[in-house]
């Protein structure tokens, strides 16, 4: 036994490694396996944004940016923000580029936790905030959203605040949503603006798939609570350029300057080649997003339909590129349990609802982030595993 092993940071031994990693790593091993497990885009990264970068590297220009990153991606990233979602936002001091938009949620949420503060989070969620809030010693307060198509209200938001009051921070948004694709209508987001306007709490809106908003134009919280809006966005979804690791954190100045300390301390600034990948990402290729949208769109709408066909209850996605299914009655009920035997039996590899919180138990989630070809042979599988369900457990 190593001396030093129970001698780290003990909020480190309160997280562990995403499920949903886990999960994948373990099906991964199994020959023949078709996974729609992880949430990447199949589609490459466009040839303008690599040409950009590789040019850059050509002309050596691999040294430190500023802190906040370079200013003509930042100026770019102002107007993709005016032009897209109608907010506005200083480049000079209230954009700030980030290593992704991983690295984006750190920094806010380091920046503005504190021992024993709590933060309001809608699940089922992405699990990759809860050990963030863990390891700033502050307590997540869940919002069981299941109760409703997953889609938050202003009354459950002020009934958190009632029963938590002055103890709450912040209060976490995603959307459109991971895992569920569920998203809001312009009138719900003005809702929950006119709520959460009352209290004196940040929100920390992770917009990462707003360009993969299918039947509504997506509509920024910030257009209506800017002074209290930390927005984090980035380039992995939207540009097909998850290993770019380029996001952004969009908020009033007096926010920018203290968040900018936590990414300064955690990263110094982001990759200098990849931000010259995204400022050709946000000039010439500002539309990028709309051929591979088009393509999720249709792959949603097959899977939709199967899903239902097979007796899968689904949240009908209208963002992102996932699915969110029921297990029906009659099968394994435990997510976990039904991801494995699936996978096992029939080589098809699901995420478990319960990676993404307690109110996601029972569910599935599907990434259509993979070829028709791949979604219909795993229609196929999937179909073939329903056709005799073990008992239910």
């Amino acid at each position: 036994m190593n001396p030093l092993q129970d001698r780290f940071n003990n909020q480190t031994y309160k997280i562990e490694v995403s499920d949903i990693r886990k999960f994948d790593e373990r099906v991964s091993i199994i020959d023949g396996m078709l996974k729609l497990t992880l949430g990447e885009p199949d589609f490459n990264t466009p040839s303008h944004i690599k040409e950009a970068a590789i040019d850059a590297i050509t002309a050596n220009q691999s040294h430190y940016t500023g802190m906040a990153g370079d200013i003509n991606l930042r100026e770019a990233a102002s107007i993709f923000m005016k032009k897209k979602y109608a907010v506005s936002y200083s480049p000079k001091n209230e954009v700030l580029v980030t290593v992704g938009a991983t690295e984006a949620i750190s920094a806010s949420l380091l920046a503005i936790l504190n021992p024993g503060d709590k933060i309001l989070v809608p699940s089922p969620i992405f699990p990759g905030y809860e050990p963030l809030i863990t390891l700033s010693q502050a307590i997540p307060v869940f919002i069981d959203t299941s109760v409703n198509g997953f889609v938050l209200t202003p009354g459950m938001i002020d009934t958190a605040m009632k029963e938590h009051g002055n103890d709450v921070k912040a209060i976490i948004l995603n959307y459109p949503s991971n895992p569920t694709g569920v998203t809001y209508l312009r009138e719900e987001v003005k809702a929950l603006a006119e709520t959460i306007k009352k209290y004196p709490i940040f929100a920390i809106s992770d917009e990462i798939y707003s360009e993969l908003t299918y039947d509504n134009e997506h509509v920024s919280i910030a257009e209506y609570m800017r002074d209290q809006t930390i927005i984090i966005n980035g380039l992995s979804k939207s540009h097909a350029m998850t290993g770019w690791r380029i996001g952004f954190i969009f908020a009033p100045e007096e926010l920018i300057s203290q968040i900018i300390k936590v990414h300064q301390y955690l990263v110094t600034c982001a990759s200098s080649i990849s931000q010259k990948g995204a400022l050709a990402a946000l000039t010439t290729g500002i539309d990028d997003a709309l051929p591979m949208k088009k393509e999720y769109r249709k792959r949603r709408d097959y899977l939709f339909e199967e899903f239902t066909q097979l007796g899968f209850e689904v949240a009908r996605p209208n963002g992102a590129f996932y699915l969110f299914a029921k297990i029906p009655e009659g099968h394994l009920q435990n997510s976990m349990s039904f991801c494995i035997d699936l996978a096992e039996k029939n080589k098809l590899a699901l995420i478990p609802g319960s990676a993404f919180g307690s109110a996601g138990e029972g569910y599935i989630r599907i990434s259509y982030a993979a070829s028709m070809e791949k979604l219909e042979e795993a229609v196929k599988r999937l179909r073939s595993y329903m056709t005799i369900p073990p008992k239910a457990v």
